[in-house]
């Protein structure tokens, strides 16, 4: 048995993770009214529907909310009015799972993280599937997969909103930046969402949070912590290109993805967590060995026949995480930014830009704001569009540099999405770089 059983469930949005809420509720007995703000109908629901309706009036047991509904969403408002429990999909999907969780959440990083540790896993014959924010819906993986020892599961502040009850049995915060401001009251909030993921852990469960984070007293003091970074105090520590852990724990990342500095504090959150759900260090370091990235993050498109290198870091959609990419490249870079920002601080990237940067080409809705935050610091263009900025750094790269497209900002005044815009970008690099 479980929590939802045979309820009468309203569920807010028919998107994918909507979608798999609704099987799930009817597979196990449930009533299920679907309400969705889209025009379009799907009729395929095999569920009642109400498509840009208002919220039916009667009694439900429970409401799934999709995570794009926020706290402030009209019907998330009426359902607290109503006194309607309002949870998640993940915490949906959680409730039914009956393997273990590794969850990561943290401002930048977290789908990489999560691919790591599942393709670790997998690797050493410990069968592990991504879920969440990256992978599929965790309610998919209730129901096509229950076999599955361990659901490694990528959780957005957008999900924690809706999930006080989530326990993971492995949670890794990865790092806390100011990001989805525009959806989060203040920095304060959104932090205080990605510290929810660790409140319902208990004396057999394993927490692993940065160093020098103040967890601002919402661990719960019973649970296993371990912090994780680069300096001396860390349990499990980056330094010399290799992780070392408690126990004389040690797993050398040198040559790898994560062997550099600005990755490897999460080379050492993921050999801390496989670690703990039983894999050696040497299983670790083959796992690292064998990573290969997800698209459109610090992915290399190639080196033309003038020696400049081309990097798509379109995921880049923060401005630390920009920063990060820019510590990164290990060139002179011509760095293309720009697009819809999330944040108001843009001064704290001048440091960095001074010390890496060549020449900034900015693109999108934010350009004339961040000239006027850069430009006393690097050399700025407006260019407007991703096919202009292209084309003139193309004709200023000299050899021994870096273009490296890394926004630091959301897509969406033209793009539909991160994936479209390095999409975009590599096919006009080679075009033009002949790659």
């Amino acid at each position: 048995m479980g929590t939802y059983d045979r309820v009468n469930a309203l569920v807010l949005g028919a998107g994918v993770s909507g979608r798999w809420a609704v099987r799930l509720l009817l597979a196990r007995g449930g009533r299920v009214t679907v309400v969705d703000e889209s025009d379009a109908r799907d009729e395929g629901l095999g569920v009642r529907a109400n498509w840009k309706g208002a919220l039916p009036d009667e009694a439900f047991d429970v409401c799934v909310a999709s995570p794009g509904f926020a706290l402030s969403h009209p019907w998330i408002v009426e359902c607290a009015g109503r006194g309607l429990p309002v949870i998640s999909e993940l915490a949906l999907g959680a409730d039914y799972w009956r393997g273990s969780i590794l969850a990561v959440t943290g401002s930048k990083g977290k789908s990489s993280l999560v691919k790591f540790c599942a393709d670790t896993l997998n690797r050493c014959a410990v069968a592990a599937a991504p879920a969440g924010n990256y992978g599929v819906p965790l309610c998919q993986l209730v129901m096509e997969r229950p076999e599955v020892a361990w659901a490694v599961v990528e959780v957005s502040s957008f999900q924690m909103e809706h999930s006080p009850l989530f326990h993971p049995h492995i949670a890794v915060l990865l790092n806390v930046q100011p990001d989805h401001l525009d959806r989060h009251a203040d920095f304060a909030a959104y932090k205080r969402l990605k510290l929810r993921m660790f409140a319902n852990l208990g004396e057999a469960d394993y927490a692993l949070l940065p160093s020098g984070l103040d967890d601002e007293g919402l661990l719960p003091a019973r649970v296993l912590c371990h912090r994780f970074g680069t300096d001396a105090a860390s349990a499990w520590r980056y330094a010399g290109e290799a992780v070392s852990g408690p126990s004389g724990v040690r797993v050398a990342c040198a040559g790898t993805w994560f062997g550099n500095a600005v990755l490897g504090p999460a080379a050492a959150a993921g050999a801390a967590a496989l670690v703990r759900a039983g894999l050696t260090a040497a299983q670790v370091r083959a796992g690292l060995e064998a990573f290969e990235p997800l698209a459109h993050r610090m992915q290399v498109l190639g080196i033309d026949a003038r020696g400049v290198a081309w990097v798509d870091d379109s995921k880049a959609t923060s401005l630390s995480a920009t920063a990060a990419a820019l510590r990164m490249a290990g060139r002179p870079v011509r760095l293309i930014a720009g697009g819809v920002l999330k944040e108001e601080d843009l001064f704290f990237l001048k440091e960095v830009l001074s010390a890496t940067t060549k020449k900034v080409y900015l693109i999108g809705q934010c350009a004339g704001r961040m000239a006027d935050a850069w430009a006393a610091a690097v050399p700025c263009e407006i260019c407007g569009t991703v096919e202009r900025a292209v084309s003139a750094a193309a004709q200023e790269a000299q050899r021994g540099e870096t273009v490296l497209l890394s926004p630091g900002t959301s897509s969406f005044d033209q793009f539909q999405g991160y994936r479209e815009r390095g999409e975009r970008f590599a096919q006009l690099v080679r075009a033009v770089a002949g790659l």
